[in-house]
């Protein structure tokens, strides 16, 4: 198969001619405006495709189409948004030269548009799919696994990259384009507009049993979604679709300045592209990890139900989630799976098993959550992880009603004075190496309060599930100080690993937030426990680990 990628250099075309690397019966034309890019581009290429550097502008998309006959065009340049009156032209190229043809728009009116040529594209016998990335090929995905469970009534969702990931110029172009701008949406059943980059939401990405990223602060995007999720789902009433770059300051900035345009008529902030673009590449600390989510309202069984899908990219492997839904439909091509003839969004190109076979293998994760209020305290935070977890840390965990747990553990504790006052101030057990245990569970509302027991001293804390910037987040209060934990279910064992800290309700500098190793399992069919507690500068201040039987 002969695949000629415009702007093959750039981010998105590159990362997919690194996808497909490892296929041998494939011949890549690596195109673009600056020959000598593509010249440095398929010189540090390394995989089985040969790759053919190529200078073409999409203009004469035409007369290349007669030289170099390839089998796909996929046009991976932009920004889409810029593309003027002769925007469907390379479209118009591939239809009369019978070329397949796949690309990577954003821009919501062009994918929304591309249906104009189906019956064309039909006649020709070529598929022509618009939009074959994360929005909308992977976000239709998600909404038709969960359309197989409820009616769907409104949707939200949202990307937010690494900050580590980097971001091209086109994008950044297009992003910054249509920032303040109207943006097309649906709204309360009416086809109405929002303002790019101006209307905002924070969201916790949380794959169950995972480490979540933190509590995010998304804003409106203009994506193919906002148009063509609509037309697939009539009942839909609501839809909103935003990004979360990072650091936030920059975002904010970003906002305020959309916010100003149109409040106040101003141009378009486009001119300033190039200095946000070199700022936000410039500015990478932090996590390296980017994630997504997409969540659903609407009816199932009669009854109002919210359902959420959560994605987790560790590392380098999330900037390559973009271009894997082109990967994807390659891949079928050459088992002989072709795409129907006809011109349409890739609304329905993909199935959600396409991307859980193409993330297998890379620190990718995802899955979904359901909103169960009735549900016991961790298998609400854990949601479908819980049921992974050893037997004995679920029948600990698996109950509403008050019970008790009886075990012994080894106790150590910090030597020095800040260390021993620490530990008396919330009643820390005193140092043994074999002292009787005793855990009461007492339900509070929808919260749960733990009373240890350790050879008659007992401390006592409040465990609930976060809100707001603790969503999905384990909450333990020990009086005015309140800790968010991360339940983490992973080896056989059930992580707790601190996120957040406050006194008094007030946020905590991370620095100093509490930490060491702390996890649930199960020994000789007993409930394990193995809990750390240290203080930056202080060091350790307890530390136990043991075995509970329920009473």
């Amino acid at each position: 198969m002969k695949i000629l990628i415009l702007g093959g250099y750039g981010v998105f075309g590159g990362r997919l001619a690194e996808l497909l690397s490892d296929l041998s019966d494939v011949e890549l034309l690596i195109c673009g405006r600056d020959l000598a890019r593509a010249e440095d581009f398929c010189a540090r290429y390394r995989g089985h495709p040969r790759a053919i550097p190529c200078r073409l502008d999409r203009r004469a998309i035409g007369e290349a189409l007669a030289i170099h006959t390839p089998d796909l065009v996929i046009d991976a340049s932009g920004p889409f948004q810029d593309y003027g009156a002769e925007r469907y032209g390379v479209v118009e190229a591939c239809i009369a030269a019978g070329v397949d043809y796949l690309d990577f728009a954003d821009a919501a009116d062009f994918v929304f548009g591309i249906d104009r040529f189906d019956a064309a594209a039909q006649a020709a016998g070529v598929f022509v799919l618009s939009g074959v990335s994360s929005f909308p090929a992977l976000t239709a995905a998600v909404l038709a696994e969960m359309a197989k469970t409820m009616d769907i009534h409104s949707i939200d969702g949202g990307i937010a990259p690494s900050p580590f990931a980097g971001i091209g110029l086109n994008v950044m172009r297009a992003v910054v384009g249509y920032a303040g701008a109207p943006v097309r949406l649906r709204r309360g059943g009416r086809d109405t507009h929002g303002i790019g980059l101006a209307e905002s939401l924070r969201f916790t990405v949380a794959v169950p049993g995972r480490l979540p990223l933190r509590n995010i602060h998304f804003s409106l995007v203009d994506v193919p979604d906002l148009l063509v999720l609509p037309r697939a789902y009539p009942a839909i009433a609501d839809i909103w679709m935003g990004a979360g770059p990072v650091p936030e300051i920059l975002h904010r900035i970003l906002n305020l300045l959309a916010k100003a345009r149109a409040r106040f008529r101003l141009p378009s902030l486009l001119p300033f592209s190039r200095l946000f673009y070199t700022i936000l590449n410039w500015m990478k600390f932090g996590e390296h990890r980017g994630g997504m989510f997409i969540r659903a309202r609407g009816v199932a069984g009669g009854k109002a139900v919210e359902r959420s899908w959560h994605l987790l990219a560790e590392g380098d492997d999330g900037p390559y989630i973009p271009s894997m839904a082109i990967e994807a439909i390659v891949r079928k091509l050459l088992a002989g799976e072709r795409p129907a003839a006809g011109a349409r969004s890739s609304v329905g190109a993909l199935d959600l098993v396409d991307y859980d076979n193409l993330f297998a293998g890379r620190s990718i994760h995802s899955g979904f959550r359901s909103d169960d209020a009735k549900a016991p305290l961790y298998r609400r935070l854990l949601g479908s992880a819980f049921d992974g977890l050893p037997p004995q840390v679920q029948a600990l965990h698996d109950k509403r009603e008050a019970r008790e747990w009886r075990g012994e553990a080894a106790v150590r504790r910090g030597r020095g004075l800040l260390a021993r006052l620490v530990a008396a101030l919330f009643g820390f057990p005193k140092a043994a190496a074999r002292v009787p245990v005793t855990v009461r569970f007492t339900p509070e509302g929808d919260a749960e309060r733990w009373t240890r027991d350790f050879g008659g001293r007992s401390f006592a804390s409040l465990q609930s599930a976060g809100t707001g910037r603790n969503a999905y987040l384990l909450v333990e209060r020990f009086g005015p100080l309140a800790f968010a934990m991360a339940l983490v279910a992973e080896h056989g064992r059930l992580h707790l690993v601190p996120r957040r800290w406050s006194a008094f309700g007030i946020p905590m500098p991370r620095f100093l937030l509490p930490r060491g190793t702390s996890f649930e399992s199960e020994s000789d069919e007993k409930f394990g426990f193995h809990v750390e507690i240290s203080l930056p500068l202080i060091g350790l201040i307890v530390a136990y680990q043991g075995t509970l039987e329920p009473a």
